[in-house]
């Protein structure tokens, strides 16, 4: 099965997901989230930041020209190798990231190269000093922002793969209940969803903002308790538990929810 994801960089929400995924059209799915993003906001997405294998440079070229930007990798050719050992020291500029752990200090070459398949002229920025043999190879549309800034921004496209972490762990979303497609993409959805009330939840939780579903369910759900059904209300009493005085920081104890 092919499922694809899309997470806001900024709130690291899951914002789509399709788990009915055809090979045939595996490529042009990230057409379709534009789509979506633009039916439902009104614009189209900002930039956009992903794996080279999720699409094909025709596709890229499809979204150049829709005026959307994007951000990938460019698998290492020999040939661009070779151009790149033989610069000058020079020609490679030194920055600061600011980030934690190691290579904080990457060096820079960009250029404007041509690709086949993308019909302009693209931005592509070669990395190394980050741990790697060989330099990375960013490719771009964005001709504006800075080239450290861009790496950056790509460096944290891990943030989707450890969301997509938390919902194995927390929901077993990489477990299929059906060999029917349709089941599996109604798994997913179901998934993003309570992830996203999970997340909610967190938010509202001193010092568990960033917690995962498996942590706040842990600590939070996966209690006991008792439920009285009154005459106008329904009253939850759970047991006290090491994790309750976050849960009355919140203000849980004086929630008081109409109920139609």
């Amino acid at each position: 099965m092919l499922a694809f994801f899309a997470q806001d960089h900024v709130s690291t929400d899951m914002v789509y997901t399709n788990a009915d995924v055809t090979k045939r059209a595996a490529a042009t799915e990230v057409l379709a989230f534009a789509d979506h993003w633009k039916a439902t906001v009104g614009v189209d997405p900002g930039l956009l930041v992903f794996d080279s294998r999720l699409t094909t440079y025709a596709v890229l070229d499809e979204l150049s020209a829709r005026s959307i930007d994007w951000l990938t990798l460019r698998q290492r050719g020999k040939s661009t190798l070779a151009e790149l050992a033989a610069l000058p020291a020079s020609a490679w500029k030194t920055c600061r990231i600011d980030r934690a752990g190691r290579y904080r200090h990457p060096q820079i070459h960009e250029d404007m190269v041509t690709i086949k398949g993308i019909e302009a002229p693209v931005r592509q920025i070669a990395v190394r000093n980050i741990g790697r043999d060989q330099p990375t190879l960013l490719i771009t549309n964005d001709v504006t922002t800075r080239a450290k800034d861009l790496f950056t921004r790509y460096a944290e496209r891990m943030l989707v793969e450890n969301e997509l972490s938390s919902y194995i762990k927390g929901f077993q979303v990489d477990a299929l209940t059906s060999g029917l497609a349709l089941n599996v993409d109604v798994d997913t959805t179901l998934t993003v969803i309570a992830g996203s009330i999970y997340r909610l939840l967190a938010r509202s939780l001193k010092r568990y903002e960033h917690a995962t579903p498996e942590t706040i369910h842990e600590q939070f759900i996966d209690t006991t308790g008792h439920i009285d059904v009154e005459e106008d209300a329904v009253v939850v009493t759970l047991k006290r538990r090491t994790w309750t005085p976050v849960l009355l920081q919140a203000g849980f104890a004086e929630l008081d929810l109409p109920i139609p």
